[in-house]
């Protein structure tokens, strides 16, 4: 089963992709900011996270450095899920490591999960 962790400041949607991640089977736990995150990732080793952008604290891209910067983290497929749509926002979070980046606004949970499944059946392969 594999292990998703959604790193996300509002609390509605982290429920509700939580529980929709479950629902399908996967293994699910969030934070709600970038530092609590971090030391998720780092205790619970996730296949992949669902990343905001926008958070207090620490935002998404500071996150995303600090991924980053450990080699045993920074091979974690991550995909960014933000109100943020310009195309600077989009380049800079690829550049700093994401591997897909979503528009919470443009997206229905289901559509998220076969996201999600694409990118760890092309991790496996």
């Amino acid at each position: 089963m594999s292990k998703i962790l959604t790193i996300e400041d509002d609390k509605f949607l982290r429920e509700l992709i939580k529980r929709k991640l479950q629902e399908v089977g996967f293994e699910a736990t969030s934070a709600s900011n970038g530092e609590e995150g971090l030391a998720l990732v780092k205790e619970e080793k996730p296949d992949l996270i669902l990343l905001d952008l926008i958070m207090p604290d620490m935002d998404g891209f500071m996150t995303l450095k600090e991924l980053q910067k450990d080699h045993l983290l920074a091979s974690i497929p991550v995909i960014i899920l933000s109100n943020l749509g310009q195309q600077d926002d989009i380049d800079k979070a690829k550049q700093l490591g994401a591997v897909d980046f979503l528009v919470k606004a443009h997206f229905t949970p289901n559509e998220i999960i076969d996201k999600i499944n694409k990118i760890l059946n092309k991790k496996e392969s």
